[in-house]
């Protein structure tokens, strides 16, 4: 078998036609209702109780409750938005309750982890970053150099934007001083509004990466927004992990009182393998139900990309909620620690698409995410645990250094922050809408800067999405549009679609992925459809003369992209993934139903 991939065919679709689906895996319940775990488990251990997470048509959840009860199982939540209730029950129980015409679907309720890649440490050695070693992230970003949160000078700093950190907490300290407006723990039964703090600290990290002050760094590892709020829900305990419904929940609270909170981002640095179509996957529409609500979130990609054996690079490692359409999903880079994009590469272990059973194009975009430097949370897991990756900074004090996509998507949340912010100043005064969050991605997107291997040759789109975030680029974008236009001329201001940084002129891939369709032009000149508050990304936008696609498309029952893909009731991907009940990656590894985090 060939050590790599070859996959020089990611962009070549075909002209305005969306692909067929894969086929989901053979049907283990009533109606084909049950996700991939829960077949296998009814099959093979019928006596076997579990959380479940029942999913009802509206005005049914009494009924289902009822019958949930007297079967003996524990109701332990319900989800309005969802229409979705939290309970156990046995697989003969969840066989028959999915017989009920009432119930939409029934899904596990598995754990999530934190994708800060630390496991990585033994298969991926990038170059380590030695103490007082000086931080380039906001520089390769596009970005100034620390700014004073207080007095910056013009500079943008995420002031007066909100973001949802739904993580393992935030340990208080000066870089956070007086900007964690509200703290939840859900891990202890419930959730209930407490102190903060953070056992693990993955989220303290990431919290740092999008907005730390940088005063206890002297500004040497300030976050991207460094003004910006945060409301903390801690849905992963000290070992960074938690269940499914706790994230839905929380991200449900976040959805009926964003603007109690004052939230317009969500970060989301967890998932769990996919067990199901997105439609039907509770975690996944949560988010979508977020995200039509007007809250841009951010998921990371999950850190699937290589087998880790043979460190032979894999696709379709997308993990939920990496897979809901309306996310921007972030996979990460290794920036080798320096401004200049030239030596930058996709990070082996970060995931690429497509995602199971749908065939969504993911990633969205990449950042940089591999031996990032931030906030340590004191007496947390990952400290005690990580001594090798401890960090000091020139005023003496630890922090910590971390890899994955978990940290990819903590700096394109702080990049949005900026982005919303960038729009304020424009609508200041004019009362011009949000940017919708459909808006956002595309402005992302569209500015994204092409990764290049070793070879020069752009990685392909299922690796990288359409480039690694600029944000000086989508800032700019942000700051150029008046959405109170609802046609054309909404353009306030002229744009180059070009960066520079550390010298170079570094040109914008000036174009969008929708859906599995690539879309080029003047996406911005005007007010388009794709812009609206109700579309899901990758719905059926007639784009005009704006869509450029190849021309090594096979349509019928099966389709083939380039020479390498077949897609039908199996896909497979030159002679290394075999796509049907399970994967096998490489003849190594088998993902089915029964993937460990």
């Amino acid at each position: 078998m060939r050590a790599r991939l070859s996959l020089a065919i990611v962009l070549t679709l075909a002209l305005g036609v969306l692909p067929a689906r894969a086929k989901p895996a053979p049907d283990g319940g009533a109606s084909g209702k049950l996700d991939r775990a829960l077949q296998n488990d009814v099959q093979n251990d019928p006596g076997h109780r579990q959380r479940i997470i029942v999913r009802v048509r509206p005005g049914a959840g009494a009924v289902i409750r009822q019958i949930l009860e007297q079967q003996g199982g524990d109701v332990t939540g319900e989800y309005p938005g969802l229409h979705a209730i939290t309970g156990d029950a046995s697989g003969s129980q969840i066989q028959q309750l999915a017989g009920d015409s009432s119930v939409v679907s029934i899904s596990s309720d598995p754990v999530v982890q934190a994708l800060g890649a630390v496991r990585w440490r033994s298969a991926f050695r990038p170059r380590h970053i030695k103490p007082g070693a000086p931080s380039t992230l906001r520089a390769t970003l596009g970005l100034p150099g620390a700014v004073d949160p207080i007095d910056p000078d013009g500079a943008l700093t995420g002031a007066g934007v909100g973001v949802a950190l739904i993580d393992s907490g935030l340990a208080p300290s000066p870089d956070f001083n007086g900007r964690i407006t509200a703290f939840f723990d859900l891990t202890h039964g419930g959730m209930r509004a407490t102190y903060p703090y953070d056992d693990f600290g993955h989220g303290t990290q990431v919290a740092g990466l999008i907005g730390s002050s940088g005063v206890l760094s002297d500004g040497e590892y300030q976050g991207i927004a460094p003004n910006v709020h945060f409301a903390v829900f801690k849905v992963l305990d000290q070992n960074g992990q938690g269940l499914t419904s706790w994230v839905v929940q929380a991200l449900e609270y976040v959805t009926a009182h964003k603007d109690e909170l004052g939230v317009q981002v969500v970060n989301l640095s967890l998932g769990h393998p996919i067990l199901e179509p997105a439609a039907s996957d509770p975690l996944v529409q949560a988010v979508e139900n977020a995200v039509h609500a007007g809250l841009v979130v951010v998921t990371a990609a999950g850190n699937f990309g290589t087998n880790p054996t043979t460190h032979q690079t894999g696709y379709a490692g997308i993990t939920s909620p990496g897979n809901a359409p309306d996310a921007i999903t972030v996979g990460a880079v290794t920036t080798q620690n320096t401004v200049t994009r030239d030596d930058d590469r996709v990070a082996p272990y970060s995931s690429r698409g497509p995602t199971w059973y749908d065939g969504y194009a993911k990633p969205d975009v990449v950042a940089p995410g591999t031996d990032v430097v931030s906030d340590a949370a004191s007496n947390s897991s990952l400290l005690k645990q990580l001594t090798k990756n401890h960090v000091k900074a020139v005023t003496g004090r630890l922090f910590l250094s971390l890899t994955g996509t978990s940290m990819a998507t903590g700096v394109a949340s702080g990049v949005v922050a900026l982005m919303i912010e960038a729009h304020h100043r424009v609508a200041a005064g004019t009362g011009a809408p949000a940017l919708a969050p459909s808006l956002v991605k595309a402005m992302l997107e569209y500015s994204a800067i092409p990764v290049r291997d070793d070879q020069a040759q752009p990685f392909d789109a299922l690796t990288q999405g359409t480039g690694q975030v600029n944000a000086a680029g989508a800032t700019q974008l942000a700051g150029a549009v008046d959405t109170s236009n609802t046609g054309a001329g909404w353009l306030v201001a002229p744009f180059t679609p070009y960066t520079v940084i550390g010298g170079e002129t570094l040109a914008w891939a000036q174009n969008i992925v929708w859906g599995s369709n690539i879309v080029w032009g003047a996406l911005f000149d005007s007010n388009q459809p794709a812009w609206a508050q109700n579309i899901v990304w990758g719905g059926n936008i007639v784009w005009g003369g704006n869509i450029v696609w190849g021309g090594n498309i096979v349509w019928g029952g099966n389709i083939v992209w380039g020479s390498n893909i077949v897609w039908g009731a199996n896909i497979v991907w030159g002679s290394n993934i075999v796509w049907g009940n399970n994967i096998v990656w490489g003849g190594n590894i088998v993902w089915g139903g029964n993937v460990e985090f």
